[in-house]
């Protein structure tokens, strides 16, 4: 596997973020085409509620495993900061901050722990900050 850096650390998925998401735009604005221009307004209608009901769940379907992921990594990078120092991460950090630390190596944590804490960098800060980048491959 290649090495993980800032520039190529973003995970797309093909099928997902480039044909489903075609399908479910395309789906939702052909409904829409049709429900204009037909005189049955029931079967229109339908069809966008149907299309807007793929979109909720091309939007969830996203969401709550990167919800859920984005709690394991709060829990794993909050462990790893009381073992380095013996305390909890600062609570002013946010899910986002936090999720961006994981990839700073020991070495680098704890000060950029503190540091995104007290200056309240952005989580590309965060990522730009990393010297040594420690590579995450099981990000969804």
């Amino acid at each position: 596997m290649n090495e993980q850096n800032f520039k190529n650390h973003a995970r797309m998925h093909p099928l997902y973020h480039y044909v489903l998401s075609l399908l479910v735009v395309g789906g939702l604005v052909a409904s829409i085409v049709y429900l204009v221009n037909t005189d049955d307004k029931f079967l229109g209608v339908l069809l966008v509620v149907i299309s807007l009901t793929f979109a909720v769940i091309f939007a969830l379907l996203r969401m709550y495993p990167l919800k859920a992921q984005d709690r394991a990594i709060r829990a794993e990078e909050n462990l790893r900061y009381y073992v380095l120092t013996g305390k909890l991460l600062n609570a002013k950090l946010t899910p986002s901050q936090i999720v961006a630390l994981r990839f700073a190596p020991d070495e680098e944590f704890v000060a950029l722990a503190d540091r995104a804490a007290l200056e309240n960098m952005a989580p590309k800060e965060i990522k730009q900050a990393i010297n040594n980048w420690k590579a995450d491959h099981f990000r969804i």
